[in-house]
């Protein structure tokens, strides 16, 4: 069977992997190069922010992610040779006001989260700025670092005998099971799988699909090892520690079509937000600022399936904020619904309609 995916984000190189695995023979197609839009740009939580708060198909496949990815990062890292650092450092939730929401939602889906106090707390990040009395602390929560991940996963889309990887040409139409690229030449496949994020209603102009651009603006900071210790999310805004030290922070959540330029105005308030959750980051270098486009859908639930109205063109897009989230459940239930076999999660909440 040969098969085109058209995206080269995580989402895209997962489903490209899974596909050459079951003896597809893949085509993976990007506008520009393998993982550099979105998924770069992300800041790799492996759990959606204030969990609760998502639709209930969001934490189906978050949940079946999250059970996925220590595996899947060691089998990247035995296949590729490049370590994606998984690391199960924990979330900790400040200043929650629907903290009541947050437990019981905890408790009816067998979450671990917990109510710490502030000694606990403060044991946990010795660093964080003083006055917090309380936090939700959710411990198995971890984070990858992601520009590592995509890197593994761009060596083996180079490296896999059954897999055909083609860059910086973008694709200008999809006519039944034929891609015609901007540059005229055009490809016949047997079945199309559309991965292209914040592109894919762009790309596709159907009904069934409304995706949107919403921009992302970021920074990191040099900073010294242990000065931040787990994922600490307040306001709305996190940090995120690196195993060398450094620190990102996020993130901006802005309408403004496909424009990705970063501004200052920006880049103060993300330093502002993090400095105050640990002062002693104002005495580090801001050493990067960056913006990706996330795929914006309704209510964050990704539209999985095929297109009613054409069911040889697949779409697995607009995971909104939780793409690396959300990725290896996704494209696991893709995969199965390509090969006709039992979804591990319900496939009707995710149908393009």
């Amino acid at each position: 069977m040969r098969v085109a995916v058209v995206g080269g984000g995580v989402i895209g190189m997962l489903q490209a992997r899974s596909l050459a695995s079951e003896a597809c023979h893949v085509s993976i197609i990007d506008q520009g190069e393998l993982g550099r839009e979105s998924s770069w740009a992300g800041g790799g939580i492996i759990s959606p922010l204030y969990p609760w708060r998502y639709d209930e198909a969001v934490t189906a496949l978050a949940r079946r992610s999250q059970s996925l990815y220590p595996q899947l990062v060691a089998d990247l890292h035995n296949e590729s040779g490049i370590d994606p650092e998984y690391v199960e450092h924990g979330l900790l939730m400040l200043s929650v006001k629907d903290e009541k929401s947050a437990v019981a939602w905890s408790k009816d889906h067998s979450a671990w989260m917990e109510e710490i106090d502030s000694e606990a707390l403060y044991n946990l990040e010795p660093s964080l700025a003083e006055g917090h009395i309380r936090s939700l602390w959710m411990p198995k929560v971890g984070s990858v670092r992601n520009p590592r991940l995509l890197n593994a996963l761009r060596h083996i889309m180079h490296q896999h005998s059954n897999i055909t990887v083609i860059e910086n040409k973008a694709v200008a139409q999809i006519v039944d099971r034929r891609l015609v690229l901007a540059s005229g030449e055009s490809l016949d496949f047997d079945a199309v799988v559309v991965c292209a994020g914040a592109w894919t209603s762009k790309l596709l102009a159907s009904p069934s699909i409304n995706i949107e651009p919403v921009k992302g603006q970021m920074i990191v900071f040099d900073a010294p090892k242990n000065l931040v210790n787990r994922v600490v999310l307040s306001d709305g805004r996190y940090v995120i520690p690196r195993k060398d030290g450094k620190v990102v922070a996020g993130s901006t959540l802005e309408y403004t079509g496909f424009d990705k330029q970063t501004d200052e105005q920006a880049k103060q308030s993300l330093y502002e937000s993090a400095t105050a959750l640990f002062p002693a980051l104002s005495e580090c270098q801001v050493i990067h600022h960056w913006a990706g486009l996330r795929p914006g859908s309704s209510q964050g639930i990704p539209s999985i399936g095929a297109l009613p109205e054409r069911d040889n063109i697949f779409v697995n897009a607009g995971h909104f904020r939780n793409g690396l989230v959300l990725a290896p459940a996704s494209v696991e239930l893709m995969s199965d619904l390509i090969a006709k076999r039992p979804t591990k999660v319900d496939l009707k909440a995710y149908a393009p309609r």
